[in-house]
């Protein structure tokens, strides 16, 4: 929930969310429609998907246990390198060094310049994180220095505080990870194709089935649009047409 959403949302969501999903299992058994009700509000709705499949997988194949191997955890759906390494550190404090956006802040606001640590004459050996082929700061040089200055007796605290003063640092500050290889400013969303993709989501939970000429008359957006987004919607299986055109939320 948290990712590229703000926490003051997710704490809205997130007491229901439990208590409605209180297991993997009963999240696995929900309706997918049930899902997106209750995940509605946090936007990019493709990490409901996800966490939703991911359910299914966790209950028959490991028996309602999430696996605490690294390996196995990026291979789950909607778990990458990152999220695998952030569940261990967060889940059961394991020692597994990760980026996010506040982390990277921090490095990049007290290690580089422009393209080197600012303590490379004091410590020599950071001189083998600094890349010459990124234009900026990239993330495989920080995630050496935070492999090397992590707390491994308490790195979930450890990066609790490290995203506390990223957080921070963005404040009182320029933001530090523009400089970084791997910055995008977020799209904007009024007018997007996001938002297109919502309004029909919310439509659809409200009022459903509905045909496609119902469902771009109530979307505020060009029509093709709003058809193009239908039609991604349902190859990405958020949706299901029926026989006669109709849209329903997927089961």
């Amino acid at each position: 929930m948290l990712q590229q959403t703000q926490v003051t949302r997710v704490l809205e969501k997130y007491p229901a969310f439990v208590r409605q999903f209180p297991s993997w299992q009963a999240l696995a058994r929900a309706p997918q429609s049930e899902v997106l009700r209750l995940w509605s509000g946090l936007g990019y709705n493709r990490r409901a998907l996800h966490l939703h499949r991911l359910a299914k997988v966790v209950s028959e194949k490991y028996r309602g246990r999430l696996p605490r191997s690294f390996e196995i955890l990026k291979t789950l759906p909607g778990i990458g390198p990152a999220t695998a390494a952030a569940v261990r550190a967060f889940a059961w404090n394991e020692p597994t060094p990760f980026i996010e956006t506040n982390i990277r802040a921090v490095f990049i606001r007290h290690f580089f310049t422009r393209a080197r640590p600012k303590t490379a004459a004091r410590h020599t050996n950071i001189l083998q994180y600094v890349s010459v082929s990124c234009d900026g700061v990239c993330d495989r040089d920080i995630l050496l220095l935070v492999a090397e200055t992590m707390d491994g007796k308490n790195p979930r605290e450890w990066f609790y505080a490290l995203m506390d003063y990223g957080a921070y640092l963005k404040q009182k500050h320029r933001n530090p990870s523009r400089r970084s290889a791997h910055y995008a400013k977020q799209s904007r969303f009024e007018g997007s194709d996001r938002q297109i993709r919502g309004a029909v989501l919310r439509i659809l939970l409200n009022s459903s089935p509905l045909a496609e000429k119902e469902i771009t008359r109530r979307v505020s957006a060009d029509k093709k649009r709003v058809l193009t987004q239908l039609r991604a919607l349902e190859a990405e299986k958020f949706l299901r047409k029926s026989g006669n055109g109709a849209y329903t939320l997927a089961a």
